[in-house]
Formats: structure tokens, sequence, C-alpha cells
């Protein structure tokens, strides 16, 4: 049953006037109207009768008596040695019409275009719940094995790992130093642990380039299709007009195309390991192109490295950062491959820019937790977070093979197929012309199946319906039932669209 501290405030009591007098009825008509318009609820304890009369500045004998006349009523109740409560009775008393009108909130005003952005990203970026085909959902062996655990315990026991004050906005020194031994070895990125700015993910390195790097009139590239996170990020900041959306072909980011578009663009977005959502990698050529723009026209490159430790054939291409670290902003995370609650990635800058990041990071949110970076870095210092790595990209490799022999079995390609690719998290399920893949995404959702669509991530002109399935460490049998159940809505779909077309050609 819920209770109230002693000490606890009521606000309400504010309501007292001390002009008016007879502040004993004042009370009793106040704690009266309080339990009425639920500020108190049935169950909750009162504060003592010598506490309430001390905060506010009247004799206990007055409080006592509006207490007594308040359990007279039924509105409180008391028991002997226990404190005075709202009655448990209240709960089924009905409210009247005059107090659900009272209650009625007024029409909520308009909201500015910038917050009505803000409030459309909250609606895309719900999380789909725990079932397949979430995105980076770890299940069983995708998950941490206990040794996170136990490194948790023994560095949350350091004194050094659990700070009582501010820490560095940049990230705590340890973290920093395995990051840059980390992705100097798997990635081929060039740099220093004081270029290192520890990040709550990837998404908060996104709006942390795009408040730095574009002034209110510049122009940025941004692929097509492309994550969410950036395009919104500059919709919800004001500069969707001043984002030039670069069409993606089998090599990637076409860099000609994004040339004759806008050649004077401050800034290029691009995910050139895994681009998202399609999963090709971008070519040699295209990044030599990449690079080679951005030095003649003074331009940045922030290079999402979206899933680059999940290639399943061959070796993965080097980071584009390793080509032009003066001119690349790289971006990493290991929310993905340990968890998504974790929250931590890393931005690795350019030393002169910083500076920029560190301010602009503290004014964010200050600095990332303290007690998780030191477990994050013993992790990668001791090899966990390599043999983590090896396991998930066999599991993953395993279940991946596993939902594509299981699609193409099950699902008839004239309706769905996948689209090639060797790497990543996730398999894009295109669908045939004329089917909704938001409608679609909808009704698999009721059936138990977590999907993303694939058109919303395009410009209108562009859009092709799609799916976004994400890998996992999902049972067999559950991802065969989950593809029968999505198949079943995709199927569904396919009638109600050659039935609207049998409809229109009549």
């Amino acid at each position: 049953m819920p209770r109230r501290r002693q000490g606890t405030e009521l606000p309400f009591m504010g309501k007292l006037d001390r002009t008016k007098g007879e502040l004993g009825r004042q009370l009793t008509l106040v704690l009266r109207e309080a339990i009425r318009a639920g500020e108190l609820k049935p169950g909750e304890s009162l504060p003592s009768t010598r506490y309430l009369a001390g905060t506010i500045g009247i004799s206990r004998g007055l409080v006592t008596n509006a207490f007594e006349q308040l359990i007279a009523e039924g509105f409180l109740e008391a028991q002997a040695g226990s404190s005075t409560r709202v009655s448990s009775s209240l709960s089924a008393v009905p409210v009247s019409t005059a107090q659900r009108r009272a209650r009625k909130p007024a029409a909520a005003p308009k909201l500015p275009p910038r917050a009505a952005a803000f409030a459309e990203a909250a609606r895309q970026f719900t999380p789909l719940p725990p079932v397949p085909f979430a995105v980076s959902v770890p299940i069983g062996p995708t998950s941490p094995d206990d040794t996170w655990r136990k490194l948790g315990n023994r560095t949350r026991g350091l004194r050094a790992a659990a700070p009582s004050g501010y820490d560095d906005p940049q990230g705590v020194p340890a973290l920093r130093a395995a990051i840059a031994d980390y992705v100097r070895k798997s990635r081929s990125v060039h740099c220093a642990p004081e270029q290192v700015i520890v990040t709550a993910g990837t998404q908060q390195g996104l709006y942390l380039a795009c408040q730095i790097l574009l002034e209110p009139a510049d122009l940025a590239w941004v692929e097509d299709p492309a994550y969410r996170g950036i395009t919104g990020i500059l919709e919800a900041t004001g500069a969707g007009e001043r984002m030039m959306r670069v069409p993606v072909d089998e090599s990637g980011i076409d860099v000609d195309a994004g040339i004759r578009a806008a050649p004077h663009a401050r800034v290029a977005f691009v995910t050139p390991s895994h681009q998202y959502p399609l999963g090709m990698p971008l070519s040699m050529a295209r990044r030599t192109a990449l690079v080679t723009w951005a030095r003649e026209n003074g331009a940045w490159i922030v290079e999402d490295d979206y899933d680059s430790e999940l290639r399943y054939v061959g070796h993965p291409f080097p980071s584009l950062q390793g080509l032009a670290p003066d001119r690349t902003i790289y971006l990493g995370t290991f929310s993905k491959i340990l968890f998504p609650s974790l929250r931590l990635g890393y931005a690795i800058v350019p030393e002169h820019l910083v500076p920029a990041f560190c301010g602009a990071r503290g004014l964010m949110d200050r600095h990332p937790p303290s007690a998780d970076q030191h477990t994050l870095a013993a992790y990668i210092a001791e090899g966990h977070l390599d043999r983590h790595i090896r396991r998930v990209r066999l599991v993953y490799a395993e279940r991946r093979q596993h939902l594509i022999s299981t699609i193409e079995a099950r699902i008839p390609a004239k309706r769905a197929w996948l689209q090639p690719g060797d790497q990543g998290m996730h398999v894009v399920l295109w669908l045939a012309d004329g089917i909704d893949d938001v409608a679609v995404a909808a009704k698999a959702m009721e059936s138990g199946v977590a999907v993303r669509p694939v058109s919303p991530l395009y410009t209108p002109g562009r859009r092709r319906p799609g799916l976004i399935l994400g890998l996992g460490g999902y049972p067999d049998a559950q991802t065969e039932e989950a593809v029968n159940r999505l198949g079943a809505v995709i199927a569904t779909a396919a009638r109600a669209r050659n039935s609207s077309a049998r409809r229109t050609v009549a």
C-alpha cells in the first residue's frame, strides 16, 4: 500500500489564506478537495499532526480537529499505532460530472514546427518489443557472458570507478585508450586517445556532429535511403531543407550525383562499411572520390561505422577515416554489439575539433556514467570484447543463413525477396510493388512479429516497399514461426493489392 513519508510536503497547502481566518476550516476544505481531485490517493499516509502543524504554522489542535472531521466523513481512516491515511474505500467512489469537466484538459496548443518534428521522432524511435525480428536484441548466445557482470562488480568496488563528483566530458582515460587501441587494430583508424570522445551511442555522436559542423546556411549530403536517426536530427533542428539526399546504388553513395547536386556541401553523412539500410559497402573507387571531394572543398565526412564488426565472408573494408583522418569524424558504438541499454559509443575527431566536441558534450549531459566506462575499458583491454564479437559473428552467421533459407522456402519470391548482402545485424526483404510496407509492419506487429518498413527511409520520389528484419539469438523454431506469420501478413496485403488493381481496371 502506498505511503507518504512523515516529512513529505503537500503543495496544495499553499491554498490556505491566512487573511481570511478560520484556518482549521480551510484545512479541512483543502484536504477534502485534494482527496476528491486525486492529489491524495486512497491508502496514502498523511504527515503526522505535529509535523503538519509545524510546517503550515497553525496549532496542532486545529490539525487534529480537521483530521477528525474527515475521518467522520469517511475521507480519512486512522488505526492505533499507525499513521492517518486516505480511506481505501474511496477507490470506488465515482467521479461527478462536474469534477470530470473540471479535470478535462484544455485543447493542446499547436506545436511549433521544431517541437512537432521532435514529437514525430519520438513516435518513430519507439523501441520494438524483444521478438523476431527486432534489430539488436541480445538473447541467449548473443548476450554478453557472465564476465561483464563480474567486471562490473569489480570496477564498482573501486573508488576511481565510482567518483562522487563530475567527471571528464571527454570520457575516462582508460576507456579512451582502450577504444583507440581497439579501432586501430580492428578498423585501421588513425588516432590517439586524446582524439576520442565517449558518447551515449552513435545517435549522440551524429547530433554533436550536426551541432558543431553545420552553420545555418550549410548544405549536407545524406544517403538515400538513410538511417532515420540522421534525417530526423536535421529535420528537427531546422536543417531539413538543406539536406541533399544522394542516391545509393550497389557501390554505395553516388559521389558524382552528390557533386552535381551540391558540390559545396559542408558535410557528408555516410555509412561506408555497411550502408543502412541496404547493406552494401562503399566501393574503394567511391571512397577515393569522396575523400578527394572533401579535401578539395574543405568539407567534412561523418563516418557512421555501422555493423563493421559483422562481416561473414572475407575481410571488411578498413575505415574511411584511415584515408582522411584530418577530414573525418568517425563514429562507433558498443550498444549494438553488446546490448542497446549500455548507451556507450565514441566519436574520433581531428585534434583541432576536440575542444568543440568536448564543449558540446558537456552542455548536452556533462559526461557519460563513469562506472560503466571503467567496466567497458576492462572488458576491451582484457580481450573479452574480441571474444564476444567472434562468438556473436558465428551465431549471427548461422541465424542469418537459417532466416534466409526459411524466407526463400516459405514466402513466394513474387511477393518478397531478399536484398543480397554478406554482413550486418539485419536483412532487407523487398516487397512487390503496390504492397504497403508501413501497413505490413503494423499488421505484423499485431501478429507478434517486429519489423521496420523501408520506404520511410527514402525520399518520397524514390520509395520502395520493403522490411528490415533483425537477426538475434532466437531459436530456429521461433524464427520459423515468425516467418510463417510474416508470410501470412504479406500474402493478405498482396491479395488486397490485386483486388484493388482489378477494381481499378473494371
